[in-house]
């Protein structure tokens, strides 16, 4: 008996996202060291803290960061450059709201 998987929803799909963004950019030292050299993150940390939100988080702030990155990875991960960019805004705090 097959079972149907549930769709991705919220923070989950947003992760699971997230971690595709991450490991386009392990597929090639060019992409991955400057990553690793903003963050100050070792290999070893990336390895250990890749399902922490923290650094799924730090991932999409670096690939929205740079327009030509986001959509060389939107094309390498096969996903509209929109949609890392939805991913990226909703690891966003809220607006702040002035009185």
């Amino acid at each position: 008996m097959l079972m149907k998987r549930k769709p991705l929803q919220g923070d989950e799909s947003t992760d699971a996202l997230a971690l595709d963004v991450l490991l386009w950019m392990v597929g090639d030292a060019d992409r991955l060291l400057p990553f690793l050299a903003v963050t100050g993150l070792a290999p070893d940390d990336l390895r250990a803290g890749a399902r922490d939100p923290a650094v799924l988080g730090a991932v999409l702030d670096h690939v929205v960061g740079e327009e030509p990155v986001l959509l060389a990875c939107a094309e390498g991960i096969g996903v509209p450059p929109e949609r890392i960019a939805a991913a990226w805004r909703r690891r966003q705090p809220p607006d702040f709201e002035a009185p």
